[in-house]
């Protein structure tokens, strides 16, 4: 991932509960400068049978130097068996943003 040096980092849990612990830890530890925290619906096949349910997504803020440790620790927290966790590199942004993100996510 490169450009601006900043990602979005998006995953999903059940419950609202879990959504904030894992958002505050994320934040706490200096992984995320922000996680978005929204209700949602999904519809997805698992073990061969459609299932559809109500989660919680988090749209996470981060850097691309961040991203191993981020990850580690999503997937350490993690509630599901298999968690979808996807980043995408963010190539611009308003750089007084791209700076506080930066700022907060310093290791």
């Amino acid at each position: 991932m490169s450009g601006s040096g900043l990602i979005a980092a998006l995953t999903s849990v059940s419950t609202r509960e879990q959504a904030e612990a894992l958002a505050h830890h994320l934040v706490e530890q200096g992984l995320a400068a922000c996680v978005q925290l929204q209700a949602i619906e999904s519809v997805y096949r698992w073990q061969g049978v459609v299932q559809q349910e109500p989660e919680w997504r988090l749209l996470i803020k981060s850097t691309t130097t961040r991203w191993a440790e981020l990850q580690a620790a999503v997937l350490a927290q993690h509630p599901y068996e298999l968690p979808a966790l996807v980043a995408w590199p963010l190539p611009e942004g308003h750089a007084a943003f791209q700076d506080w993100v930066r700022e907060q996510t310093a290791s």
